[in-house]
């Protein structure tokens, strides 16, 4: 009698198991981001029996939602699910779904959510834990990075596909195109070319791009800013030393360059032939700008290295 009852039981579960493995499937093969909502996520997703895991972006797309980091996200996502889609190791092992705020409000209250975007993986047994969160903050939303803690949760490699964008090699042909075409029309007067001040500022702008943290935002594609769902505040600069927004690196390459002009200005006003008058008010300005554009550097490195002890000017 147990005996019959277990096989019965287990009967049941490999059919229910078998239906759910096949029901995602047909939805996988129709789009590699499977949209869920609410009666979706309790049955394919908490519910048992599960064999496979799912990495789920809970997400706001629509409109009136204002979320342009969730449309950047879900780019990014899309890139990762397609990759895995159609790569030659794609089993059923993992799936990639959304669920959309407006199409699953009961699912952000059922796991007590109220950011987006968030990446959650739900792994084929057992809870989730708090490494199956992703760090959107720390890490941004690059698919290449995404893919990263996809394998260290469900040991699943995902090689990064992108579709081709020309628009790099269009934009470097162009500017290579009229370099080509100044040169040629100045071919009987090249003097430009060793001209020290053209080649000082070439150097400083490109300077002046890596250290505010541009390769940075290239290699982990951070969000433009972040604005808090519950109040709605946007903040432009992050709170830890291990992360960075986009608007950040703006802001801080704006801070360098006045620095720099403020130190320009104080070295042409102490070589320059010109009138002692001017030379007075470019080295004001010049302290002014160093003076004043150090200071908001300063704080922006206290409010990202907590507990750092000086300041200049402004606390």
């Amino acid at each position: 009698m147990c005996f019959s009852f277990m096989l019965l039981y287990s009967i049941i579960i490999y059919t229910l198991l078998s239906e759910k493995v096949t029901q995602m499937m047909e939805w996988a093969s129709k789009r590699s981001v499977i949209r869920m909502n609410g009666d979706k996520f309790r049955r394919f997703v908490k519910a048992p029996p599960r064999n496979y895991s799912v990495v789920i972006m809970f997400t706001a797309l629509q409109p009136q939602r204002q979320c342009g980091v969730c449309r950047q996200a879900d780019e990014e996502f899309q890139v990762l699910a397609n990759s895995w889609r159609y790569s030659s190791a794609f089993t059923n092992k993992v799936f990639f779904a959304s669920v959309d705020f407006d199409e699953g409000s009961d699912v952000f209250q059922m796991l007590n959510m109220n950011s987006a975007p968030t990446f959650l993986h739900f792994p084929s047994k057992g809870k989730p834990r708090r490494s199956d969160t992703y760090e959107l903050q720390v890490r941004g939303f690059a698919a290449e990075q995404l893919a990263r803690w996809v394998a260290d949760r469900t040991d699943v490699q995902i090689r990064v596909i992108r579709p081709p964008n020309y628009a790099g090699p269009l934009l470097l042909g162009f500017l290579l195109a009229m370099i080509g075409g100044l040169a040629y029309l100045r071919r009987h007067n090249l003097e430009f070319l060793f001209n020290k001040n053209v080649w000082a500022f070439s150097a400083l702008c490109f300077v002046l791009i890596m250290t505010s943290g541009q390769m940075w935002n290239h290699i982990r594609g951070p969000p433009y800013a972040h604005k808090n769902p519950s109040t709605g505040q946007v903040s432009y600069i992050h709170g830890s030393s291990q992360a960075q927004f986009v608007a950040e690196t703006h802001i801080v390459l704006l801070f360098n360059s006045a620095v720099t002009m403020g130190i320009v200005l104080l070295c042409e006003a102490a070589t320059s032939d010109i009138d002692i008058g001017k030379r007075k008010i470019m080295c004001v300005a010049g302290i002014g700008l160093v003076m004043l554009f150090f200071s908001w550097l300063l704080s922006i490195f206290r409010a990202k290295y907590h507990g750092y002890p000086y300041s200049f000017l402004m606390s």
